[in-house]
């Protein structure tokens, strides 16, 4: 059976804290957006990876939600300003994945995508926020060795969203609030609407919203 992921925008389940085993699922480039911070605005291209979470909590239940009439891992997802800057998030995050950083060569282009599939340890913590319990991915590392040989099976399908060649069927497959911060971005305008893309503002700092065998290096 062939799963289709979309968001259902209810049905909510925060992913519970502490460390858990996570496998990439979804990488989306959602363009160039506008954000602010301390009250100065800027335009930052932004991408959003997301991760299934595999297993149990602490407790011993697992953890899935139901969607559909399947019992589907729950997921988690993250923003990034999509930058490969030395001080950037995106590396930070990514080269603890690694488990190294990137060397110069690997830095003139890196495919994101590359981490779909790729299996990661993610240490997940909670706030409160508007009288909800949000989840946030706050660190990542690479799969202890121990475990690599017996990691749990991936359920959800991988997908990439490229915002420069969307493919609209993928894009039909987004929750409405997603479509419309796609909608948003000034590359989406640009094509759709002939409204020229303003050029980003660089930054050090990431200033977004708030939510087999393996080879020693996962991509």
């Amino acid at each position: 059976m062939s799963l289709n992921l979309k968001d259902s925008g209810g049905n909510f389940k925060a992913v519970p804290t502490g460390n858990h085993v996570a496998r990439c699922i979804r990488a989306v480039d959602i363009g160039t957006q506008e954000t602010e911070f301390e009250g100065v605005k800027s335009l930052k291209h932004q991408l959003i990876l997301t991760w299934e979470v595999l297993g149990e909590d602490s407790a011993g239940v697992p953890m899935t939600v139901d969607y559909e009439g399947s019992s589907l891992p729950m997921t988690i997802s993250k923003w990034f300003t999509a930058s490969l800057n030395a001080k950037s998030t995106l590396r930070s995050y990514l080269a603890s994945w690694r488990g190294r950083d990137f060397t110069p060569e690997e830095l003139k282009g890196f495919a994101v995508d590359s981490v779909l599939g790729a299996f990661c340890m993610l240490n997940v913590t909670q706030a409160e926020k508007d009288g909800k319990t949000r989840s946030k991915v706050a660190s990542i590392s690479p799969i202890p060795a121990a475990m690599k040989k017996i990691l749990p099976k991936g359920v959800h399908p991988l997908l990439s969203f490229d915002i420069d060649k969307p493919d609209m069927e993928v894009f039909s497959t987004f929750h409405e609030k997603l479509q419309d911060t796609i909608k948003a971005s000034a590359e989406w305008k640009a094509k759709h609407h002939g409204i020229a893309t303003p050029k980003t503002a660089e930054s050090d700092l990431d200033n977004v919203p708030s939510d087999a065998e393996f080879e020693d290096v996962p991509f």
